[in-house]
């Protein structure tokens, strides 16, 4: 048996004591244990880098199945939300201006192309801005929108103040001539909305909504001078934030009396925008001062004043008339309306009279902007089988049977407290979001 060699012996004893001191040497082979490796397949799965990313790795989260899996009950669960955030908002009469002049500054910058909101900053944005022109126009057809864009440190008009939806959705229909570039700029592009309603009456709102997805504002002088003239003008500034937020932004929504929040995501982007659709309370200019010189917000509750105004109710032109020449156009066309002060021919209503300056209505658009004024109030959930001993066992709008538990009243009825008359889930939000007037009690 041949002897065993020395250098045998000595690897097997210092097989344990290499280890540590191999431990930084990774490319000598057989010596010691090498760093562990990282698990690919986790890094991934726990490494998100976009917030769309995240709602498809984790849209199970967000909605979740019942016992029969089924998705109804997350549903339902949507719209009892809703319904509960109608029942805590104030039912009664509020002095609101339902004859609404609103700028839409969106930021054309090149922070809009940033993908942490499908498809980019930009592309929701404008979808979400054609949806809020919709049901802007639906509620407030007094009213009016024009459109300013703010990128490469100045402000563009995008599109004139207008009372018609197609014109204003017109503007922003050619994504093409909207190419974001360069930095935003809050000052310039707050003064050029703020030239554009400086001939607006006094009785009319003078409102700004800013969509702004950048962190920071290329001005070219002081803004807070431009807040102080906001201010003075009675010009209302509400900011939806696409990054994160910033002093100057709610600075501007305070001291003027508007709204301001941080989108989290695309729900609640949309959220935000559609909160900014009802007319906003009216204050008087005595509390405003008094608010803003405590350090009080603008928005704070308080008394206002109110003033008379002109209207007038136009003359239909119908299809067969004879061509004559409009005066907002300056065009040769039958269809039209005319002023009851100037016997003037303009295309569309509501607007102001080019020539006398009345402010021409009609009837249906008049009572549709009245629903504001005096909301429907909230139904009352009926919750124990006592409580419909003496009312019908249908709905008293539809005649449906009960539908059942709906995440508030567990018999899926509501009542009004004026007439007692119950309704089910579903004509419930119908009255309260379209139709605006109790069937029962008429009011």
């Amino acid at each position: 048996m041949p002897p065993r060699r020395q250098d045998d012996i000595m690897d097997v004893d210092s097989d344990e004591s290499d280890a540590s001191l191999d431990y930084d040497e990774p490319r000598r082979k057989g010596k010691g244990k090498a760093p562990k490796k990282k698990d690919k397949r986790k890094s991934k799965v726990t490494e998100v880098p976009y917030a769309w990313e995240a709602s498809y790795v984790r849209s199970w989260d967000t909605v979740q199945e019942d016992e029969s899996g089924s998705l109804q009950t997350a549903v339902d669960d949507l719209i009892a939300r809703g319904r509960r955030k109608r029942l805590f908002a104030p039912s009664k009469a509020i002095r609101r201006t339902i004859i609404r002049h609103l700028i839409i500054i969106l930021d054309l910058s090149n922070s809009m192309m940033d993908r942490d909101m499908r498809p980019t900053r930009f592309d929701l944005s404008l979808e979400y801005t054609r949806e809020f022109v919709n049901e802007w126009f639906d509620q407030n057809p007094l009213g009016q929108i024009g459109i300013v864009g703010m990128r490469a440190g100045v402000g563009e008009r995008v599109g004139e103040m207008s009372g018609n939806p197609p014109d204003v959705l017109r503007a922003i229909s050619e994504r093409h001539k909207l190419e974001p570039t360069g930095d935003p700029s809050l000052q310039n592009a707050i003064e050029m909305a703020k030239s554009t309603m400086s001939h607006l009456p006094t009785h009319s709102s003078r409102e700004i909504l800013i969509i702004f997805g950048s962190l920071t504002t290329c001005d070219p002088g002081n803004i807070h001078e431009t807040l102080e003239s906001c201010i003075r003008d009675k010009i209302r500034i509400s900011v939806v934030a696409l990054a994160a937020e910033m002093k100057i932004c709610r600075e501007l929504c305070d001291k003027t009396g508007g709204q301001f929040g941080v989108a989290m995501n695309e729900g609640h982007f949309k959220d935000l925008l559609f909160e900014l659709i009802p007319p906003p309370a009216q204050h008087s200019t005595s509390a405003l001062t008094s608010r803003l010189a405590s350090g009080a917000p603008a928005n704070a509750p308080g008394s206002a004043g109110g003033d008379l105004m002109l209207m007038g109710f136009p003359t239909r032109l119908p299809d067969t008339s004879p061509p004559s020449l409009c005066v907002c156009h300056s065009e040769m066309r039958s269809q039209g309306f005319l002023c009851p002060r100037c016997s003037a021919k303009v295309c569309d209503i509501p607007t102001d009279c080019d020539v006398c300056g009345l402010m021409i209505v009609s009837s249906p658009h008049l009572a549709r902007s009245y629903h504001h004024l005096f909301p429907v109030k909230a139904y009352r959930p009926v919750m124990t089988m006592e409580e419909t001993a003496n009312s019908s066992p249908t709905c008293h709008a539809c005649a449906a049977m009960d539908t059942g538990a709906d995440g508030i009243s567990p018999l899926g009825r509501y009542r009004c407290t004026d007439c007692s008359n119950d309704f089910c889930t579903e004509c419930d939000v119908f009255v309260h979001d379209v139709l605006h007037c109790c069937p029962g009690c008429e009011r």
